[in-house]
């Protein structure tokens, strides 16, 4: 198990990112800007079987039964896809339609939100509970193959 090293048990695709900065008691005419930016990534969630010691699999030949304690499966980086990705709609001001034309427009603002966003989309969609399940099922069908039953330190059966 250790030559696995990562195990990408789940990736999710999303569609993310709404970007807006008001100024206070200003109305939206004059300053302030909205930002429709839509990002398209994938992230994948992992479990990390490098690090795993000799502890983490008890076998019992007598019962037939492996018992394996496995770490939280972790969120990758996530990976968004440029070509995919695009700027819907910029509603702005009078003061920020001025200002854009001295300054140039910083995107790196936007990769960032687009990854955080992504990351929070994952979360929420339960990625590291599916990684989590589908590790588990993995492992199950792999020891089950070998004619063991298969047991997590987790689990109370």
């Amino acid at each position: 198990m250790r030559d696995l090293s990562q195990y990408h048990a789940a990736v999710g695709d999303f569609q993310v990112v709404d970007l807006e900065h008001d100024v206070a008691w200003v109305p939206d005419v004059l300053a302030g800007n909205r930002t429709l930016f839509v990002a398209a990534g994938s992230v994948s969630a992992y479990v990390d079987l490098e690090g795993l010691g000799d502890e983490a699999l008890t076998v019992d030949p007598e019962k037939r039964t492996v018992q394996v304690r496995l770490p939280e499966p972790k969120l990758d980086k996530p990976n968004i896809d440029q070509e995919r990705t695009y700027l819907y709609s910029q509603e702005r001001g009078v003061w920020d339609r001025v200002k854009a034309l001295f300054d140039a427009p910083d995107q790196q603002e936007f990769s960032v939100l687009a990854e955080e966003k992504t990351a929070d989309a994952a979360t929420k969609a339960g990625l590291v509970a599916r990684a989590a399940r589908n590790t588990r099922t993995m492992l199950t069908s792999m020891f089950q193959s070998l004619g063991d039953k298969t047991r997590f330190a987790a689990d109370n059966a």
